[in-house]
């Protein structure tokens, strides 16, 4: 790649664990300065350590709650005013709970809404008015097939990978004439501590064990995207097929694959 990335400053929520550990070591391996954002800081200060020592970076790191808006303002500042112009912003913090939607606790879905959509957008609301006014940087949003094709026991968690879906799409419109990129991700399940709390019977897990990506892989093609940007990065690509047909022909795809999707 590379070498593109080298000396450019990295946002990552979520950092302190799954594919936002994995992409940071990823983009550290490249030259180029991740700066982690989680709840942890024992978890980021652990790994903004490695990353040094490993790799010679000047990484940073702040803890941060994503779904905490007036913090997300204060943590960007401080970001701002310590390392500088902020080139990509990779918007990682979510997480999912599965459960029959009349069953599912509404505290939690409300929570799941904060982190997982309020606070992407609070995130991106931070950095693109720098990006605007240099007219130029990439904003990176990790959604899932999950936006686009909803399945049994997800209706909640689907609802907030939708919400990032348009909110991305209208945004890439709108910064359409200036040299900012907007991409979308949609991978399928990843082998990442996402399901210990999202599938907590691991009945899911058993069930697409065969099918689910590798983290580390997925970390390189995300890092790969910051130096080739483009609309979306589907992962793996033969999921999306899935959604394709969902959206040409919903009617038809729910009577054909809706059985083979309730895998939960």
């Amino acid at each position: 790649m590379m070498n593109k990335l080298m000396g450019k400053n990295i946002v990552i929520t979520g950092a302190s664990s799954g594919i936002g550990e994995k992409i940071a070591v990823e983009v550290a391996k490249e030259g180029a300065r991740p700066i982690l954002l989680a709840r942890s800081s024992e978890k980021l200060a652990n790994l903004c350590d490695k990353l040094k020592q490993q790799y010679e970076i000047d990484a940073r790191y702040y803890s941060l709650d994503v779904s905490d808006s007036s913090e997300v303002r204060r943590v960007f500042t401080l970001i701002y005013e310590e390392v500088g112009f902020i080139d990509v912003l990779l918007n990682n913090a979510g997480f999912g709970i599965f459960e029959l939607a009349h069953k599912a606790s509404y505290d939690e879905i409300e929570r799941m809404f904060q982190v997982n959509v309020m606070g992407l957008i609070a995130c991106t609301q931070e950095v693109l008015p720098s990006m605007l006014e240099k007219n130029k940087g990439h904003i990176i949003n990790i959604a899932s097939q999950a936006g686009k094709l909803a399945t049994p026991k997800s209706s909640a968690y689907s609802a907030t990978k939708h919400a990032v879906l348009g909110y991305t799409n209208s945004l890439r419109l709108e910064v359409a004439k200036t040299n900012i990129h907007i991409s979308a991700v949609n991978p399928g399940p990843i082998q990442t501590n996402f399901f210990d709390i999202a599938d907590q019977s691991g009945n899911y897990v058993k069930n697409v064990e065969k099918f689910m990506l590798s983290s580390d892989d997925v970390a390189k093609k995300v890092t790969k995207l910051m130096v080739n940007p483009k609309r979306e990065l589907n992962l793996p690509g033969w999921m999306n097929l899935g959604s394709v047909l969902y959206q040409l022909f919903p009617t038809l795809a729910d009577k054909l694959v809706g059985g083979m999707l309730n895998k939960k």
